[in-house]
């Protein structure tokens, strides 16, 4: 087996260990491989070892890499992953998005989900969103405030071609992530309990503590250098 390959192995066993000490179904956490300057190869290598989702931080390392990854992947004879755009993301980069991801997570403002909004309704398609919350109002960091959650929600709910699934954060790192996922996750319910919707996506946990992040409700853990290792030269 390659390297990436026992490292998806063994990240696997990890969540699976994670999710059964919280009481919770291995199969209600997904695991998506970070691909950012990895090697289109690497992560063709990945998803023949059985990654089905894959995510990416920039808009134009992704226009570059994945049709080399989707046309390696035909020769194989091996299926697309569903992809996750996972970076802060400029209006103007929505074009580049667009085409290419399934779902944006990092979806943080009104005029960003008006432009993919208009960029998606041109295309025909329905892309899944997640909104990212600023739990530690960090001001170099993307994200809505706490206090600006509902009617971002509301906006972009109303809006065509755009479905809303949940919620995604990148809490500051500290000695006890706990309380930031927790926060996420109360955030979530508070929003779909007086909205009445279903947001059953919770993004939340790197490789250094989706486990922590498991237990506090994520249902989607995005793995880089644990799956990949150091990041090398996007090709």
């Amino acid at each position: 087996m390659s390297a990436i390959a026992v490292n998806l192995a063994a990240l696997r066993q990890r969540v699976a260990a994670a999710a059964a000490r919280a009481g919770r179904r291995t199969e209600d956490v997904t695991l998506i491989g970070v691909a950012k300057k990895q090697s289109a190869e690497a992560v063709v290598e990945a998803i023949a070892a059985g990654l089905c989702e894959v995510g990416e931080n920039f808009a134009q390392e992704a226009r570059e890499k994945i049709p080399v990854v989707l046309e390696q992947l035909a020769a194989r004879g091996l299926r697309a992953p569903r992809w996750h755009f996972l970076g802060q993301l400029q209006r103007n980069k929505a074009r580049l998005v667009t085409p290419l991801f399934d779902c944006v997570q990092t979806l943080d403002r009104l005029d960003l989900a008006q432009e993919l909004s208009r960029r998606a309704v041109a295309r025909g398609r329905t892309m899944d969103v997640l909104l990212q919350v600023n739990v530690d109002a960090e001001p170099q960091k993307g994200g809505a405030e706490p206090s600006e959650l509902d009617a971002l929600f509301e906006a972009t709910r109303a809006l065509p071609a755009l479905a809303v699934r949940g919620l995604m954060a990148i809490p500051e790192p500290r000695a006890e992530m706990r309380l930031a996922f927790a926060r996420l996750r109360t955030l979530r319910d508070d929003l779909a309990r007086a909205s009445g919707a279903a947001l059953p996506v919770l993004s939340m946990g790197m490789s250094d503590d989706f486990e922590t992040a498991i237990a506090e409700g994520a249902t989607c853990v995005r793995i880089g250098t644990a799956l990949f290792g150091a990041r090398g030269a996007a090709k």
